[in-house]
């Protein structure tokens, strides 16, 4: 694309941004080279890119690539054969680490999710193990190579400290001997690599040795005792050897390396790759934004997009289509209501897309691939160039009417500006009808009433307004599509304190023609705040009666659990009454024979029949007792007892409404849900009284249970890293724990990620009776990230 709209649109800001999560040099320079791309396939595999590396950064947290460095050159002097350096192996050891850390990180996920498009990449990372052992073994630093680095190695440095010793002790006798008096100092120094000893420069005659050095005012020679020579040309000879030893190591570690040249070279370039998707993930993930969804339609619907640089609390979100019914968006509304920040997103937003970046927009919102994107933004005038401001943007239409195609999007921004407004509204009809014809996407603000005119007369182009409050003379950036704005310069005016009269003669100066065109939009204007306000009367209605009809039935399943429960324990009492009674008539039977065979005295069976009799009058009192039944607490007279009017059957413990006057022994029909039933006034008492009475008891035991739960269950469940089974199985026992504690609503936290899990909560919350509604996050509540679920009262 061309650089002026990547200048227009700002977008070397978001590389700049990009750049900075990156962790790497080589990751950071391949940031800085992004560019939108064109292939909708390569589009979308950079997406998914994004998308996946996003959903291990929620589910794992963040990965550093900060030890990766550029090893080409050295990589490169292998091929060749040469060796490498201490700093050199050093690096592509660190290197090697990193990959082996990147490598564990991407092993520690869960092995029963379905694999993502970077499990490639992270399967073919080679750590080179053994030889990041190795070089680790034999280096110790940048300046250190370890003894054990070769056995060679390790005898000629106990060689070394051996006679290292024996010229220290020599040297020590001398200084602490009878040389002592000759000395500057009674200590040991060296000089260009020997052994010296500092003397007095009179007296070099009476130390015998060999002089190498001596001090700035000449009063000291450092002088090379005769008696060490010979020890130090043996230790300097070791020093050789130590060196030429080193370098074997260095070509011995250079020759396996070596070996994985190819291996280390396809780490280096997806350790680089894998720093670039992850940088593009931590940027989504700071702006909060999205994957887009690319269509080849050349439509955009941006839902709830933001500015990618303006501060996410402060940005308006906003929906903005083209393509669909309409190729062609003229945007107007007064200075600094947000025209051009609405023209800037969707340029903006479009080449993030198309660069494998996510957007700060809703979910689902869709973009197209266009080759070019032209872009008119701001004041180009150049004196240099004896070029005005409508010259300028003259200079840029014309290259725009040369180049743009079929697959191009053109942003202009105040077409026609900068000169007579008739010949500019003029020119700014031509040039737009001119690319409309040629079914050029194309977005356009504007000041002049002509364009709206135009717009409102054309098929396929479409009218948008950011709209204005005037009464605080402020601007709510909100994009509206198919509504003409106005200037609102004389309200704005009249706002700030301009007086009448110069206001009415400016009025008196416009044609009745454009006055009656601006009274027409204020109409459209009010019309439609009018609808807006309808239409949220209407959701609150809707709203309220789903609420109804939940509760409705709820009440319902209440009645059909205390209908199945009354059955169940009927059937039960039922089970034991037969139970018993078979029990008692086959011990009965048993002693009746046993009393025949024993020809036992019938008062004795008359005692024993008398017993039996008395467990079973006591096993059916018991069976057959009922709870106590209720007394109204005022009795009722027909007096009392309207049509209609609630009642509570006491004796069936059930709510239900007056049907028919009681008759004169008092009873009456009473219609409980599908039941009629013909009860005595006795037996009733106004729902009121049973309804404080059930208040009551809720304030006692329940009201504990309520208050204990609502102090131990949290407003928010983290379900991040879980699989779909892992978090229904928690979520449900939090559901019911949460709706015992009465909870109006809870923050469930799901993360982006794939979806997966989302969708599997939203299932499982579809069938959930005590849920009333449940919805994903607004701006500021963690998007699509998280759900929020109201329950039923």
């Amino acid at each position: 694309m061309n650089q002026k709209a990547f200048k227009a649109l700002e977008f070397y800001k978001i590389v700049d941004m990009l750049a900075e999560k990156a962790s790497s040099a080589m990751g950071k320079e391949l940031c800085r080279n992004l560019v939108p791309l064109d292939d909708i396939d390569r589009i979308r595999h950079l997406q998914v890119q994004t998308r996946d590396a996003l959903s291990r950064l929620f589910k794992k947290g963040g990965i550093s690539f900060g030890s990766v460095k550029d090893v080409r050159g050295s990589l490169k002097r292998l091929e060749v054969g040469s060796t490498l350096g201490i700093t050199e192996l050093l690096a592509i050891c660190s290197l090697l680490e990193n990959v082996n850390k990147v490598k564990a990180y991407s092993r520690n996920e869960r092995t029963e999710e379905a694999p993502d498009s970077l499990d490639g990449m992270f399967q073919s990372l080679a750590p080179c193990t053994p030889l990041v052992s190795e070089i680790r073994r034999c280096i110790l630093s940048e300046d250190e190579i370890s003894d054990d680095a070769s056995p060679a190695l390790r005898s000629i440095r106990r060689n070394m400290r051996a006679v290292n010793d024996r010229i220290h002790s020599q040297l020590n006798s001398i200084v602490n001997g009878s040389a002592r008096i000759y000395l500057q100092d009674s200590v040991v120094t060296m000089r260009n690599g020997r052994y010296c000893i500092p003397v007095k420069a009179e007296n070099k005659n009476q130390v015998p040795g060999m002089i190498h050095d001596q001090s700035s005012t000449g009063a000291t020679l450092f002088i090379e005792p005769m008696a060490v020579v010979r020890l130090n040309n043996e230790l300097r000879e070791l020093e050789l050897n130590e060196q030429k030893e080193i370098e074997v190591v260095l070509a011995t570690l250079s020759e396996r390396t070596a070996a994985d040249r190819e291996a280390i070279l396809e780490d280096l370039s997806i350790m680089v790759e894998l720093d670039f998707v992850f940088a593009r993930a931590l940027l989504a993930m700071d702006m909060n934004a999205t994957e887009p969804v690319f269509n080849e339609d050349r439509r955009i619907r941006l839902r709830k997009a933001r500015h990618p640089l303006i501060e996410k609390k402060k940005a308006v979100p906003i929906d903005i289509r083209l393509g669909d019914d309409f190729d062609l968006l003229v945007v107007t509304g007064p200075n600094t209501g947000g025209k051009t920040v609405s023209l800037k997103t969707v340029g903006l937003l479009t080449m993030m897309g198309q660069a494998g970046l996510h957007i700060p927009a809703a979910d689902m919102s869709e973009l197209s691939v266009f080759t070019e994107v032209y872009a008119d933004i701001g004041d180009e005038q150049s004196i240099e160039q004896s070029l005005s401001t409508f010259s300028s943007h003259m200079t840029n239409v014309v290259s725009f009417l040369e180049k743009a195609d079929y697959q191009s999007l053109v942003l202009f921004d105040e077409l026609g500006a900068g000169t007579d407004p008739t010949e500019g509204a003029a020119l700014a009809i031509a040039i737009l009808s001119y690319l409309h014809n040629q079914q050029i996407r194309t977005m356009a603000t504007t000041h002049y009433s002509e364009l709206k005119v135009y717009a409102l007369a054309t098929k396929g182009v479409e009218n948008a307004c950011c709209e204005f409050d005037v009464e605080t003379l402020r601007p709510t950036y909100r994009l509206l599509i198919g509504v003409p704005g106005k200037s609102n310069a004389f309200a704005i005016s009249s706002k700030l304190g301009l007086p009448d009269f110069i206001i009415n003669k400016a009025k008196e100066q416009i044609t009745e023609q454009d006055e009656s065109f601006e009274d027409v939009l204020t109409s459209l204007e009010q019309n439609r705040v009018t609808i807006e306000n309808e239409r949220q009367e209407i959701e609150r209605l809707k709203a309220e009666t789903e609420e109804l009809r939940s509760q409705m039935e709820k009440s319902q399943e209440k009645l059909s659990a205390q209908k199945d429960r009354i059955l169940r324990e009927a059937n039960e009492q039922a089970h034991a009454i037969l139970r018993d009674a078979k029990e008692y008539a086959d011990q009965s039977m048993k002693m009746f024979r046993k009393f025949q065979k024993d020809h036992v005295d019938m008062a004795a069976f008359e005692k024993e029949r008398q017993l039996l009799r008395e467990r079973m009058d006591a096993a059916g009192s018991g069976m057959t007792k009922t709870a106590p039944v209720r007394k109204p607490k005022k009795e009722l007279t027909p007096q009392d007892l309207k049509l209609g009017e609630s009642v509570r059957v006491l004796s069936m413990n059930l709510k239900g409404t007056v049907s028919s006057h009681p008759d004169p022994k008092g009873y009456l029909f009473v219609q409980m849900g599908i039941i009629r039933s013909k009860v005595h006034i006795s037996d009733l008492e106004l729902a009121e009284e049973e309804e404080s009475s059930s208040a009551a008891a809720k304030r006692t035991g329940a009201g504990k249970i309520r208050m204990s739960k609502a102090s131990s269950i949290s407003t928010e469940i983290n379900l991040l890293g879980k699989t779909v089974d892992e978090a229904i199985a928690e979520l449900d026992k939090y559901l019911d724990d949460a709706y015992l504690a009465h909870m109006k609503s809870v923050r469930i936290v799901h993360g982006k990620g794939t979806g997966a899990l989302r969708q599997g909560i939203h299932n499982y919350l579809r069938k959930q009776k005590s849920v009333k509604s449940y919805r994903l996050g607004e701006f500021g509540e963690g998007d699509a990230g998280v759900t929020i679920v109201e329950f039923k009262e």
